[in-house]
């Protein structure tokens, strides 16, 4: 974020050069000291778009992960007549055809079955043993962060032969085992479907991600600059299955800010956070960047890069030692403790503006205005007639076209395979970024900042 510290500071450091204007008395005094209460803005929201690819390939990871020895019993024999343990003895392995999840999974079933009737106490069981890799077709819906399947099998493929336990010994059955586990058919395929669904709910994972991306962080040690995003809305449209990708357009409805000082409290709830499933999703991102700076922060970085600095001509010198910035009546007040040829404080006041069409920052309604005392008066027309006034005219408008490239290359580095975490890449594109306007609180200076772009997330290769 150090164009917006840029654009920031640049805005203090013209004010603090300014002398052109009328000389007048102050009467801005600086205000007393301020509450904690957060500085209040208008700021447009962000809505960043997110198209995202999926690899069946991590769907059928989260399933191993999760899907591991016994992954189905059924031990009541008296609702359906059946008993049923049913164990994963190697990996799935998922694969993609005409839109629909093809699922091969390695298994091993024993049943126990009732039969007969229990008139009279005429009935009997007996176990069945299978081991073999059973085939599913499953019409997959990713839906609102959610993977739910519909299954049907497919196709036995038996690793022995089929069994019944009859007096303690394996009879093989093979040759009447298929017609025979159509009864189990429904069972299973209904457990793989509520494993997918017990393992695919992705929305505390999203949660858990927004919860993060929330934490403010510091950007740049020297200034004490900040970042902080706070999600609002989450959006996310039907998934599409194709070419082994799990396909859907994710959005983000987002506040932006930067801040100098302190670091900014964690003000988002996860419990608040809408999750909206939605039909179609722009494929464009907008971002408003409120850029902030205190000015008791501004006040401290400024004098930090200004104390100690002489300007002057000939024998007249002056020294800034201290510098302080407060605003009155939408107005920017900078107070300068001076030493030299001037002992004491000066004042410049000024509205900044920002010109769209050649990307300069000037200031509206300038004053060079003095406290009241008079031996300052004189001395100081010195600072406000001569040379060093001829000098700073010259550098009454400040072109930020500069600070705005750099800011677009810093963050485009974000958007060429960028991979925050393994098996993650984002690329994009964006626009160059816009200045929109600066605005003065109570608290604060605020800098507005937008720009645009597309970006796309690809997941392939998660652990």
């Amino acid at each position: 974020m150090k164009y917006i510290l840029c654009l920031l500071f640049a805005i203090s450091f013209l004010l603090l050069f300014f002398s052109c204007g009328t000389t007048k008395k102050i009467e801005a005094l600086k205000p007393t000291s301020l509450d904690d209460n957060p500085v209040v803005f208008k700021n447009k929201t962000s809505f960043i778009s997110l198209p995202t690819e999926i690899s069946l390939k991590d769907i059928e990871t989260i399933l191993n992960k999760n899907m591991k020895g016994l992954i189905y019993e059924d031990d009541n024999i008296e609702d359906d007549k059946t008993e049923m343990k049913i164990w994963k003895t190697s990996a799935i392995q998922l694969s993609e055809k005409n839109g629909e999840i093809i699922s091969e999974i390695p298994l091993k079933i024993w049943a126990k079955v009732k039969y007969g009737t229990d008139f009279m106490g005429l009935n009997d069981t007996r176990e069945i043993n299978l081991n073999g890799k059973i085939t599913l077709n499953s019409k997959a819906h990713l839906y609102n962060w959610k993977l739910t399947t519909k299954s049907s099998i497919k196709d036995f493929e038996w690793s022995e032969s089929p069994n019944i336990i009859v007096a303690g010994k394996k009879i093989p059955i093979t040759y009447i085992i298929n017609p025979t586990v159509s009864l189990f058919k429904k069972k299973i395929a209904k457990m793989i479907d509520d494993a997918i669904d017990t393992s695919c709910d992705f929305k505390p994972m999203v949660l858990e991600t927004m919860e993060k991306i929330s934490t403010p962080f510091l950007t740049n040690d020297d200034y004490e600059a900040w970042f902080k995003l706070t999600p609002i809305e989450l959006y996310v449209t039907e998934a599409v299955l194709k070419n082994n990708k799990i396909k859907m357009e994710m959005g983000l409805k987002c506040n932006m800010q930067t801040m100098i000082g302190k670091e900014p409290k964690n003000t988002f709830d996860k419990n608040n956070l809408v999750l909206k499933p939605v039909g179609k999703i722009p494929n464009q991102f907008t971002v408003a960047v409120a850029a902030i700076s205190t000015y008791e922060s501004a006040s401290k970085v400024i004098t930090k890069n200004f104390q100690g600095q002489e300007f002057g001509s000939g024998s007249k010198k002056v020294t800034v030692q201290k510098v302080d910035i407060w605003q009155n009546d939408n107005k920017l007040i900078i107070a300068l403790d001076l030493l030299g040829t001037i002992n004491g404080t000066i004042y410049l006041s000024g509205i900044p503006q920002f010109n769209p069409e050649n990307k300069e920052i000037y200031f509206e309604q300038l004053d060079y205005i003095l406290n009241t005392k008079s031996v300052l008066l004189k001395s100081a027309n010195w600072l406000a007639q001569g040379t060093i006034l001829r000098k700073i005219q010259k550098n009454c408008r400040y072109s930020i076209q500069e600070n705005l490239n750099e800011g677009k290359v810093n963050m485009e580095k974000y958007l060429h395979n960028y991979s925050p975490m393994k098996g993650v890449t984002i690329n994009g594109s964006m626009s160059d970024f816009e200045f929109e306007k600066v605005e003065l609180t109570d608290k604060a200076i605020i800098a507005f900042i937008t720009t645009g772009g597309q970006m796309k997330i690809n997941i392939d290769g998660m652990e």
